[in-house]
């Protein structure tokens, strides 16, 4: 195993360790001592990597909102059919959230929403899937640009909250159903603005 490899190995792991740690304990918290030790290494190796515990933080932000808009983007990509779009992007969110490790957390519920550069990062999420669906709204409903974001936003917003509050009622009701309702809920609105080919 080259250097680089075993460096890229070594930070994998920090990460798996931070995330661990982060989750369980919240931002404030987690102590770095903790995360090199979970990680199995000095915590002078831990600083080679991450100068800090926000960069740190920030670096597992990174992944897990870059994970979320992947999921989004292939939702959408799935399909040309928008009531089995909808139902893809719904599940891309409830997949998401229902992922081992509880990467959703940072993303969702990050304890450090006053810290600029986590904000950013978080509304990242909501800025980019709602892009990508505002586009699908407009040219499938030739609505106003303002008006198709909105639309967008409402959608993320909804999967985002439905999906986390499914997550920790766990009142029953399976991840399949769950996206069932929500995106049945969903589709009954955005359907009502109809395609320009129908009309």
């Amino acid at each position: 195993m080259s250097t680089t490899e075993r460096s890229a190995t070594t930070e994998q792991k920090l990460l798996d360790s931070a995330l661990e740690v982060f989750v369980a304990q919240g931002y404030h918290a987690a102590a770095m001592d903790d995360i090199a030790e979970r990680a199995g290494v000095s915590k002078p190796v831990l600083y080679q990597h991450f100068p800090g515990k926000l960069d740190l933080y920030l670096a597992l932000l990174d992944a897990s909102c870059d994970a979320v808009i992947d999921r989004c983007r292939q939702a959408l990509a799935s399909t040309h059919d928008n009531k089995t779009r909808v139902a893809a992007a719904m599940a891309a969110f409830f997949s998401y959230v229902a992922a081992d490790g509880g990467a959703f957390r940072l993303v969702f519920e990050s304890d450090l929403t006053n810290e600029p550069a986590v904000r950013e990062h978080v509304e990242r999420v909501t800025s980019e899937c709602a892009a990508m669906i505002a586009d699908v709204i407009h040219d499938d409903t030739q609505l106003p640009p303002e008006a198709s974001r909105l639309l967008a936003v409402s959608l993320v917003g909804m999967a985002q909250v439905s999906a986390r509050f499914w997550m920790s009622e766990s009142s029953g009701i399976t991840q399949e159903q769950a996206v069932e309702l929500v995106s049945g809920l969903a589709w009954r609105g955005i359907r009502g603005y109809p395609r320009i080919d129908d009309q």
